[in-house]
Order: C-alpha cells, then sequence, then structure tokens
C-alpha cells in the first residue's frame, strides 16, 4: 500500500505541469515569428547601373571601355557585358561559378583582372557574385531571367536497375500546404517512386509526398503553375517531374529533386496546361505534349527543343520513354497510339486496334511490350518487335483510364466501375480493390509492389495491401494547415488533461478504499488471534477439568469399597462427583461456543483478505491508465512543439517562396465542382477546346469523350 502510494501521489502534479506546459506551447502566440521577419527589410536589388559599372569604371574600363576593347570585351554599357568578347559570353546569369568574368576577377584562372593589379577589395569581389548569382540585371527595374542550365547534375543515369546507395527520400521539407480548400477536386496524377516508400500526389497549386508504408505526409511542394496533370519519378528514383499549367492559359513541366524539394529546371511554355510528359532514363530528354496535339522534346542540358512531333490529331493524353530510353510512346484522344526513336524523334511503328481516346500507356521493365488502356475499356499489350498486339482484355466497363506496369509484370488499372484493379499479363485479374465512392482516375503500385495507392473523382486516396485487399490508409489529397493541427493538438492536449485528471481522482479514491480495506482486515485479524488464545486457554481448562473428574471417579470407586466402613464418606464423595460432572459439562459448552465463534471470526477474516486484493489489483489497473494517459500527454506536447517548430520553419522560408513565386506570377485559379462535372475527365479545365474554340482542332468534346463523367 505505501509503495504504490508513493508512486501515485508525485505523478499527478508533475503530469498535470507537463500537460499545462504543452497546452501553453500549443498556445503561444504565432504572430512572433512573423513580426519578426517583417521587421526585415527586403533584400535590395543588386544591378549594374547602381553597383557593378562604378567598380567597373574604377578598375576596367581603361582597358575595357569605350576607347580600347581589349579581347573585344567593353564592360561599359550593359548590353557590352553581356554580349560578352572574342572568347564568348562572360556572365552566366544565376551561375557566378560558370561565369568566365568572375572567375578571371576572383583569380580562380588565369588572365587574372586587373592585370598586374591586386585582387579587388572583398566587398566589391562580393557585389560581382551577388549581381550575377540574382540574374546579372541591368538596373532596379529589372527583372532576373531563370538560368537555362538544371541546377544539379542530371546526367547520371538509373536505367531500369535500382541505382547503388540509398534511394532519394524527402527530408527537412515543409508540410504547411500552399492552399487548404473545403471541398477536393478529382486526383489529376499519381507518381510512386521506383526504389523508395514515397507516392508524390497532385493537389492544387501544389504536390504532396507521403510515406507508402507509415501513409504519413513528408512535405509539400509548391507548384504554383497551377494544376499537374502529369507526375513521374525518374528511372533513378532521384528526380520528380510535374507538368500541367492553367488551362487555356499556360503550360509547364517543372523537375524537382526529391531529396531536397527544390525545383532543379523547368521547360516548356504551352498556351494550354500540359497533360503528359516524361523523363527519360539518363536524365538527358524530357518529353511533353497536350491539347496542342504537338509532342515536344527537349534537352535538359539547356532547355532547347531537340525535335516536335506533328503526328497526332487530338489532344495527347500520355507520353512515356521506354525504360532503356530507346523509344517513346505517345497516344491521343482520337485512339492514335504511335511509337517513335526517342534520339531522332522518327517514327517506329503505329499501333492499331482502340476505338476510342487511348488514355494511359506504360512499358515493362525490360523495354519490349507496351500496355495501353482505353476509354473502349479495353487494356493491351504490345510487343515492340512487329508491333502486334499479344494481349488484350476488357479492364473496366463504361472505359479505362489508367494503366501501370511494376517492376514484377504486374499492371493496375483504374476505370470508370468505380474499382482499382490488379492484373497479370496474361488478363487475370488478381485483386479488385474497391469500389470507390466514384470513377477512378489513377493508381499506382508501391517501390516494393505490396501495396497499391489509388484516387478517384472525388479526391478520395486509398492505399490498400495488394495481398488480401485490405485497405492500410487513406492520403489526404487536401492535408490541413499547421495551424489547424495545432489547434487539433491542443484540443487533444485538453482531453488528455481532463482524462489525467480523472484518472489521478479515481486513484486517490481506491487508494483511500484500499486503506480502509486494510485497516478493517488488520482489527479482524486481531480479535481472530484474541479469539484463538480464549479457545486455547478454554481447552486448557476443559482438559484440568476431565482430569479432577477422574481423580474424584478413583476415589469415588475406592470409597464405594469402603462403603461398608465409611457410609458417611461414600456419601459425600458422591455429591462431589455430580459437582464436578456439572463442571465439566459446562466446561464443554462452552469450548463448543468458542468453537464456533472462531469459526466465524476466520471466515469474515478471509473474506476481508478476498475484498483486499480485489481492491489493490483496481488500484494496480488505475494507476496503469494514469500512467498511460500522462504518457499520451507527453506525446501529445512533443507533436506539437514539432508542428509549432515546422510552422515557424515554413514562415521563415515564405519570403524567398514569395519571391520565387513571383518569377510565374501568382495565379489563382479555381474550380468548381459544378464544372468538374460537365468537362472531358482527361481534358484540363477551361481549356481553349472546353471555352469552344473554331478550328476542327479545338472541336468540343462529345458525350462519347472519356472525360464526360457521367453519361
Amino acid at each position: 500500500m505505501f509503495r504504490l502510494s508513493a508512486v501515485a501521489s508525485p505523478l499527478r502534479p508533475v503530469m498535470i505541469t507537463v500537460v499545462v506546459m504543452l497546452i501553453a506551447m500549443v498556445n503561444r502566440p504565432t504572430h512572433l515569428a512573423a513580426a519578426e521577419e517583417a521587421k526585415k527589410k527586403p533584400e535590395p536589388k543588386i544591378n549594374y547601373e547602381d553597383h557593378i559599372k562604378p567598380i567597373f569604371r574604377e578598375n576596367c574600363f581603361f582597358c575595357h571601355g569605350q576607347d580600347e576593347t581589349k579581347s573585344d570585351l567593353a564592360l561599359d554599357n550593359f548590353a557590352r557585358v553581356m554580349q560578352g568578347g572574342a572568347s564568348g559570353e562572360v556572365i552566366v546569369p544565376g551561375d557566378p561559378d560558370g561565369s568566365r568574368l568572375w572567375k578571371l576577377v576572383a583569380h580562380k584562372e588565369k588572365p587574372e583582372m586587373p592585370p598586374e593589379s591586386d585582387k579587388l577589395a572583398d566587398e566589391e569581389l562580393a557585389l560581382i557574385r551577388k549581381w550575377i548569382e540574382m540574374g546579372a540585371l541591368e538596373n532596379a527595374g529589372s527583372k532576373a531571367k531563370l538560368p537555362k542550365k538544371p541546377m544539379i547534375d542530371l546526367t547520371a543515369s538509373g536505367g531500369s536497375q535500382k541505382p547503388a546507395g540509398t534511394p532519394a527520400m524527402p527530408a527537412g521539407l515543409t508540410r504547411q500546404p500552399v492552399v487548404y480548400t473545403a471541398a477536393t477536386s478529382p486526383v489529376s496524377a499519381m507518381a510512386s517512386s521506383p526504389w523508395a516508400p514515397l507516392v508524390a500526389i497532385a493537389g492544387e497549386r501544389q504536390i504532396l509526398l507521403y510515406h507508402s508504408d507509415s501513409g504519413a505526409l513528408l512535405g509539400v511542394l509548391p507548384f504554383p503553375e497551377g494544376i499537374a496533370h502529369v507526375l513521374r519519378f525518374s528511372r533513378s528514383g532521384t528526380l520528380l517531374l510535374a507538368g500541367g499549367g492553367h488551362a487555356s492559359k499556360s503550360g509547364h513541366v517543372v523537375v524537382f529533386d526529391v531529396a531536397t524539394g527544390k525545383r532543379v529546371m523547368e521547360v516548356g511554355d504551352e498556351l494550354d496546361a500540359v497533360l503528359a510528359a516524361d523523363i527519360n532514363e539518363d536524365h538527358t530528354m524530357i518529353a511533353l505534349g497536350g491539347p496542342s496535339r504537338v509532342v515536344r522534346v527537349y534537352a535538359t542540358a539547356d532547355g532547347s527543343l531537340v525535335y516536335d512531333i506533328h503526328k497526332h490529331t487530338d489532344w495527347i493524353n500520355s507520353i512515356e520513354f521506354s525504360p532503356d530510353g530507346v523509344l517513346l510512346a505517345t497516344a491521343d484522344r482520337s485512339g492514335g497510339l504511335f511509337v517513335w526513336e526517342a534520339e531522332t524523334g522518327r517514327e517506329y511503328m503505329t499501333l492499331k486496334g482502340h476505338t476510342a481516346s487511348v488514355t494511359a500507356v506504360s512499358w515493362r521493365l525490360d523495354s519490349n511490350v507496351v500496355a495501353s488502356g482505353s476509354e473502349d475499356a479495353t487494356v493491351r499489350l504490345w510487343e515492340m518487335q512487329n508491333g502486334r498486339q499479344i494481349k488484350g482484355w476488357t479492364g473496366h466497363g463504361g472505359g479505362t483510364a489508367s494503366v501501370q506496369f511494376t517492376h514484377d509484370g504486374r499492371l493496375v488499372t483504374t476505370g470508370r466501375d468505380k474499382y482499382v484493379k490488379v492484373w497479370d499479363q496474361n488478363g487475370k485479374q488478381l485483386v479488385a480493390l474497391g469500389p470507390m465512392n466514384d470513377i477512378t482516375l489513377a493508381a499506382v503500385f508501391t517501390h516494393d509492389g505490396k501495396r497499391v495507392a489509388g484516387g478517384d473523382w472525388t479526391g478520395e486516396i486509398r492505399l490498400w495491401n495488394v495481398q488480401g485487399g485490405q485497405q492500410v490508409a487513406t492520403l489526404p489529397q487536401n492535408p490541413p494547415t499547421l495551424e489547424m493541427v495545432a489547434q487539433a493538438t491542443s484540443a487533444r492536449a485538453a482531453a488528455l488533461e481532463a482524462e489525467a485528471q480523472r484518472l489521478a481522482k479515481e486513484s486517490a479514491a481506491a487508494e483511500k478504499l484500499l486503506a480502509d480495506a486494510t485497516a478493517q482486515a488488520t482489527a479482524s485479524v486481531k480479535q481472530a488471534a484474541t479469539d484463538v488464545a480464549a479457545l486455547k486457554k478454554s481447552q486448557d481448562e476443559q482438559g484440568t477439568a476431565m482430569k479432577l473428574a477422574a481423580a474424584k471417579t478413583a476415589a469415588a470407586k475406592e470409597a464405594a469399597a469402603k462403603l461398608a466402613a465409611a457410609q458417611a464418606a461414600a456419601k459425600k464423595a458422591q455429591d462431589e462427583l455430580k459437582a464436578a460432572q456439572q463442571t465439566a459439562k459446562e466446561k464443554a459448552v462452552m469450548v463448543d461456543q468458542l468453537a464456533k465463534r472462531t469459526a466465524a471470526e476466520k471466515a469474515k477474516a478471509e473474506k476481508l483478505a478476498a475484498k483486499k486484493a480485489e481492491v489493490a489489483k483496481a488500484v494496480a489497473t488505475k494507476q496503469a491508465a494514469a500512467k498511460t494517459a500522462a504518457e499520451k500527454a507527453a506525446a501529445a506536447r512533443t507533436a506539437a512543439q514539432k508542428a509549432a517548430a515546422e510552422k515557424a520553419a515554413f514562415e521563415a522560408a515564405s519570403h524567398s517562396q514569395a519571391s520565387a513565386a513571383n518569377q510565374h506570377g501568382s495565379p489563382q485559379e479555381s474550380r468548381s465542382s459544378g464544372k468538374w462535372r460537365t468537362r472531358p475527365l482527361f481534358a484540363p479545365r477551361g481549356s481553349r477546346e472546353h471555352a469552344g474554340g473554331k478550328a476542327h482542332s479545338r472541336a468540343r468534346a462529345t458525350p462519347s469523350d472519356f472525360a464526360v463523367k457521367k453519361l
């Protein structure tokens, strides 16, 4: 009893203190960080006219000015600086280490500049480097141009095999959503890393990264270009490609570094949203397409156009490079399905058979077979020797929306029947997952092929185990903001505090009950001991009386034998014998009564001991529950601290994100649920065709199109 009380008594004040501290931290004013950020002045634009030209005038104009231009390089005029000299361009905006001018003035290359002079002052060198890093602006009103070169080395190739080392996973990314809306939108794109437990999901102006094992949100990638209609991980899993934009306005493809979440390059400047895109196995080319009906292939080295393809007669729905990088498959809304030589863009073969829009293509890992899904409800497999269809089956009644191969050759598909289905290459259905609430639009295998993530028209995204078909998680397309998470954490902390207090009260009551029961049992034990002592004494007295009776009987016999001689003595002995017998009888009655009383007291003591054991067990249970509540409260505090820290990190990064957003404008796009129900399934909302263009290439979608949600 005393040991339990010693643990429980100090536990209650500690538990209350911890929970109070947690609530205080969660509810701490969040405007402090914003106020500190507001105090910071915006970084001034370093430009040629105000900052760099005075340095050049002081140190360089004698050899590179209006009177003399050694090596055909003039530094007295911004245009002439950017033009370069006899050796070519000397300034690469955004890349000082790649700019020859910087290398010369920083004495990193020869000839060192200025010649036969000391190196420029550190402050002047810092200004020149900062000027180049900020885009080499001409004046304070100039806008920086993004560098054409990618910001990381894209030449490493993973091919179709797992790359060496640990697969890329995001680390340290913000989990603050770019936008949160009360309603979700149809799932426009999903992708799964080929080697890591990572799933990417397109949302409103953002891309969400989820851990496919735990279902936890790992990070949010801003996509101010609009809505991503296609997501692709590179074959190595180190890059994530996102293609999309604003319908009838603009389309771009952006490539992210998976580990850091940084944008490493972007290509394309379409007049409509990009609907299909892919990056090849050695990261040297990006292909894209959409409502323009043109496939454009860009070089990642400098963003230049390598070639374009004008074969398609309708919107391009899907594009994918073969895993070996040799071929490129493209599909359109009129049932066109083509395979091209990836390097040259020459037509390799035409795959004829689909009678409606081809919605998706996917290559088998060996690059010898390509799968296609169509609005004609079929899934077809094509071999690449002769372009022959080697297998075909009905995938989804009403239309197949997507198809994807996994490493081991299984396929996963979605469609109008609201199911996500897994198949073998003979067309045998292995498992049907669902049904979901509406038409299923996209599905992907996880890296190990053990799970499938699928999304539908309502925006719901589920994660299933393929073996058995059990749903294991839901991946929110519209996750809550950090503020909402903090509020929820605060509410949970308050609930845990109330539960802890309730359990503490119950524990105290149980302790008191145990103490009372213990005291009562102790008293009963003492009384029983007293009764036992009395019984023993009575038994001793009974033995003495019996011995006395025996002696008297012997004396009576002796007296009877001498009766004739001593009549008076015999009569006296008989009287004494009767008296002794009466005394023995009374003692026997007393002994019987004491025995019964002792048995009753013993039963009462045993009952109290059992009650004491039950009370002790209840106390132990209550104290265990109190300890669990304390641990939950501590965990809630940790979650709240982490949420607050992530919010502070996001707000600290908001300024730099705002600068990045200025480069792309501040697109704002809202979409009513009504319009989604009346526009093509795979067409971006508000497209030129949707808006009613006059050219035959911009014809309106008919009810037979796969994109119409309800016929």
